[in-house]
């Protein structure tokens, strides 16, 4: 069985194999996207939409009509003339009937008696052969499946055990039939392997291409032989008829007809008609069975049809089935019943079967041209839109019988596919148990895996024995992350029983698999994705993240497990990266924060991270990431800005100020510490003020967010300086206090309405104008004279509730802050009203 799978990236599909994992600690998002913005969903709408119109034009140019129509036309054609010569054998046999034997059988020379009474009954056997040639034919295509369809080479491959056959079946008639039937099963068919686990003595019921009809004798009576040996009979019969049927009417030889015998006068017409449509009829079958033959075992239109449908080798087992359905649906009603027939369809028929036969025909015919980039679009639209089907596949992931793994396998990666699209992971998700059912193939194991290098690095890790369980494993796992990319799937997740605690342990990495270079390379990719998925999770919004988010921090392994994969997993960036997003997330609940910080070691590694030097260009993401949590970590939670102040850390934020990839969350993280550490921790906290002259320096020559973040750590920076230190750090700085007054009207001016990528340079400004005004009268003449007051009216006109908050949960606000935005300018207009009454 193939084990092999398409592992669904964000960029593509990839064959799972040692090499192509390099590009996990390679691949890092450099996003600038942050929680400390609002963000909906526009565009990732749009870019999903712009690969979507990619993947449809693509798919569009390499549209090509239904591969399988060939044999619908093939069966067609075929029945046309079986039913012509079927027509013709009917007349002739009415003629025969009524007209000679009826009418004539007394005055009938002797040698036209018997050679109509021989193509009668020649052609009776050939009508009774072929009307059970296909039933037979049909239960042939599960073991010998070349019966019919390739006769003559199907007799050469057979031949050369029919002896050693015939003698088996003398002395063990029983057994003989199991072991032909396997040997000839891995000789005529080494590269299409029939349907496994079809042997009868593991089941209750019989295999129908195994069935010995007769206790003795059991290889000539077996099903595909049958088959073979009605096939045969027809071409016999046929030729017998062409043979007996040409010498009479070359001859002409029908008897003398006395003069004035009226009872003869017409035999010679009527013989003549008969021995013709005998003749046609039999030519006319002839030709049926030689375009037969040409079409399949000499063009081989089996082979191509399967090669164009990329069913691989264990297609021809399908095509067959295919093929005699189609065919037989010609001849048992209307000659264009085939033509309404497609592999899609029939191949969704047969999942609903009771057989476990026609459930792997099924289940490979739809796998394949799931994954199919030709067929994949069609397929999936076929089966979406039918519930039947969705069930059915939702049930075959429950089926842990190892004789069913390759059907469930199948079912899991249809549904991979399915759940790629939004309405199809919809459907999946209502489905009832479909939640439980994809848990199911989460099997978690802890034994031992060997290294890529005791298996050799060329070797693909598919090929060891654990390879079922973590094939079922990271499936489950992208189903659950493609269906998790739905807001009210998530929801269903978290519901239910036992699914969230089986994701957080596929996170668990031990220290040896992340440090040892090449060391279980698929176990990596399981972790990858579990990481993944619990990420979509963790940045569910509204009150179902809240839930989630919850659940998940109560989980006594989540937080231990990720700090892991922080201390250890330095050769894999990529996962530290998923870590510390995962963990940003989490810090948007209070509780979840505290387990956070409380958890020994997890503050301590995200500033060895965030600190490091000498990084390549694809470490960059990771440091970002781990700045963003390090400042979520620190938002309004005293206890946490306490504990990093206890890792003496502060000097090396300072620093870090002037480092470009550094210092926006630097200020972050700074500005948090002085708002939240409390009046215990200000001796502490006062070095931060050496780092004034870089922060007004940045404010004077930056834009956009490193200006927002320099002018909010500003405003609670000087909160440490008295009135003569602020004014030493502006002439350090090169700076006048009119320079900076007139740089925050300017950003108050730039930014009418409350822009998104800096939702708080408003506020921020506000407040370093209030600090400045409150810290020199002088200025707030030096604002009076700019028309500050006239800025703050047109902001009071403008605020917006997106002003009021630190971080966001997607377009929900969190952390509201203590003065909402309204508020804090009219702190600020107070101040000139205060300062016009003492005057």
């Amino acid at each position: 069985m193939d084990h092999r799978i398409s592992l669904e990236e964000e960029g593509g599909s990839s064959d799972l194999q040692y090499g192509k994992l390099t590009s996990l600690s390679q691949t890092s998002s450099t996003g600038t996207t942050t929680m400390f913005e609002p963000h909906g969903t526009r565009s990732i709408e749009k870019k999903e939409s712009i690969v979507t119109a990619d993947s449809g034009s693509s798919s569009s140019c390499l549209a090509v009509k239904a591969p399988e129509k060939k044999l619908t036309l093939f069966a067609l054609r075929l029945a046309v003339f079986e039913k012509a010569a079927t027509g013709l054998g009917t007349l002739g046999f009415i003629w025969a009937t009524v007209v000679l034997l009826g009418g004539f059988a007394i005055t009938l020379d002797s040698t036209d008696f018997w050679f109509i009474t021989f193509i009668l009954l020649i052609e009776g056997t050939r009508i009774f052969s072929r009307s059970h040639e296909l039933e037979w034919q049909h239960q042939a295509t599960w073991s010998i499946t070349d019966a019919g369809a390739n006769s003559f080479r199907v007799l050469r491959s057979a031949s050369n055990y029919v002896l050693q056959s015939i003698k088996n079946c003398l002395w063990r008639p029983v057994v003989a039939v199991k072991k032909f039937s396997q040997h000839g099963q891995e000789t005529t068919e080494a590269n299409e392997a029939s349907p496994p686990y079809s042997d009868s003595a593991s089941t209750r019921t019989w295999t129908s291409s195994d069935v010995p009809i007769l206790p003795y004798a059991n290889w000539l009576f077996l099903s595909s032989h049958i088959s073979r040996l009605l096939y045969w009979l027809q071409l016999l019969s046929a030729t017998a008829c062409v043979v007996l049927s040409s010498i009479k009417l070359i001859k002409h030889n029908y008897g003398e007809v006395a003069k004035g015998d009226t009872d003869k006068r017409n035999r010679q017409f009527a013989l003549t008609i008969f021995y013709a449509l005998a003749l046609a009829e039999a030519l006319l079958f002839l030709m049926e069975k030689a375009y037969w033959e040409w079409k399949i075992s000499y063009r081989k239109m089996l082979e191509e049809v399967r090669d164009e449908c990329e069913l691989g080798p264990l297609g021809m087992v399908s095509i067959r089935r295919f093929f005699y359905d189609a065919y037989s649906r010609s001849i048992e009603g209307s000659i264009f019943d085939g033509l309404n027939m497609d592999l899609a369809s029939f191949a969704m028929d047969l999942l609903s079967s009771n057989s476990h036969d026609e459930q792997l025909i099924g289940a490979r015919i739809l796998r394949r041209l799931a994954n199919s980039e030709r067929f994949s679009e069609d397929t999936l639209q076929k089966i979406g839109i039918s519930m039947s089907v969705l069930e059915r596949l939702v049930e075959m992931l429950n089926w842990t019988d190892h004789k069913e793994e390759e059907i469930r396998l199948s079912a899991a990666e249809i549904l991979l596919k399915l759940a790629g699209k939004k309405q199809n992971s919809l459907r999946i998700a209502g489905i009832p148990g479909a939640m439980e059912s994809i848990s199911s193939l989460l099997h978690i194991t802890r034994n031992y895996i060997p290294a890529a290098d005791e298996i050799g690095e060329k070797k693909q890790v598919l090929d060891h024995p654990y390879y079922g369980f973590w094939t079922f494993n990271h499936l489950g796992l992208l189903i659950l992350k493609k269906l998790a990319c739905n807001h009210d799937n998530c929801g269903k997740i978290g519901h239910t029983r036992g699914l969230l605690p089986k994701i957080i342990e596929f996170t668990h990495a031990e220290e040896r698999i992340l440090k040892t270079e090449n060391f279980a390379p698929y176990q990596i990719i399981t972790v990858k994705k579990s990481l993944q998925l619990m990420k979509l999770l963790a940045s569910t919004t509204g009150t179902t993240g809240k839930h989630l988010r919850r659940e998940i921090s109560e989980m006594v392994f989540t937080i231990s497990n990720l700090r892991d994969i922080l201390s250890y997993g330095d050769k894999h960036p990529l996962l530290q990266k998923l870590c510390m997003e995962i963990l940003t997330n989490l810090a948007l609940e209070e509780e979840a924060k505290e387990k956070i910080g409380g958890t020994g070691g997890v503050l301590k590694e995200l500033f060895n991270i965030f600190f490091k030097q000498n990084i390549s260009e694809n470490q960059k993401g990771v440091t970002m990431a781990s700045g963003d949590t390090l400042a979520m970590l620190a938002l309004e939670s005293k206890s946490n800005c306490h504990r990093i102040l206890k890792l003496k850390v502060l000097e090396s934020l300072v620093e870090a100020l002037k480092i470009p990839l550094l210092r926006i969350n630097a200020a972050r993280i700074l500005r948090n510490l002085c708002t939240y550490s409390g009046s215990e921790c200000f001796n502490q906290l006062k070095l931060v003020t050496i780092a004034a002259p870089t922060i007004l320096q940045a404010i004077m020559s930056e834009e956009s967010k490193l200006q927002e973040v320099m002018v909010g750590v500003a405003a609670n920076v000087f909160k440490f300086m008295n009135p003569h230190e602020s004014s030493t750090l502006f002439e350090e700085a090169g700076i006048t206090e009119a320079e900076m007054a007139n740089k925050l009207i300017q950003i108050l001016k730039k930014h009418k309405y409350p822009p998104t990528k800096v939702p708080r340079i408003r506020r921020f400004a506000i407040e370093l104008s209030i600090w400045m005004m409150n810290d020199k009268e002088e200025n707030i003449s030096i604002f009076k004279e700019l028309a500050m007051e006239e800025v703050l009216e047109g902001v009071l006109e403008t605020t917006s509730e997106v002003e009021n908050f630190n971080v966001f949960s997607g377009t929900f606000g969190l952390n509201r802050h203590n003065m909402t935005i309204h508020s804090l300018v009219e702190t600020a207009l107070k101040l000139f009203e205060d300062r016009k009454n003492s005057l």
